[in-house]
């Protein structure tokens, strides 16, 4: 598939930023090892990880790009704030990719901690910005495939 005309947006929360900056980096330098120019990718921050589904919302509405990539950082902590904000952004971005039908790829980490966090952000265990990225090259190649 070329990949040169690919249209990409990104939505990433500003909280959590030493993490979440590291994931946009991972998520850019991989669309444009795959080709992406980087025009052709555009970044929008929102203020947290709760706000995210509405961005993509607007963005897969638009029309204006094959996927989007969402970034953000939710740790559980010691209140119920994590399942208040974990399953619903989720949830809104699968019924967003389902109602636009353009993927909305689901690159929020849900952690215990910020080690844990840190590990997915560049650490031990990659990049999930990167492998977000990835996700949604390969999607679009999948819908590209179904729908010719």
């Amino acid at each position: 598939m070329d990949t040169t005309s690919l249209r990409i947006g990104i939505v990433a929360a500003e909280w959590n930023d030493f993490i979440v900056s590291k994931l946009i980096t991972g998520a850019t330098e991989a669309l444009a090892e795959h080709g992406v120019p980087a025009a052709n990718v555009t970044q929008v921050r929102c203020p947290g990880s709760f706000e995210i589904p509405v961005v993509a919302s607007a963005m897969a509405g638009s029309g204006r790009y094959d996927a989007v990539i969402a970034l953000g950082v939710v740790i559980r902590g010691e209140t119920a704030h994590f399942e208040y904000v974990s399953g619903p952004v989720a949830y809104g971005l699968a019924n967003i990719a389902v109602a636009t039908g353009v993927p909305c790829i689901f690159g929020v980490l849900t952690t215990e901690n910020i080690e844990q966090a840190l590990d997915r952000a560049g650490g031990n265990f990659g990049n999930k910005g990167a492998e977000s990225a990835t996700a949604a090259i390969k999607t679009i190649a999948a819908l590209h495939e179904v729908r010719r």
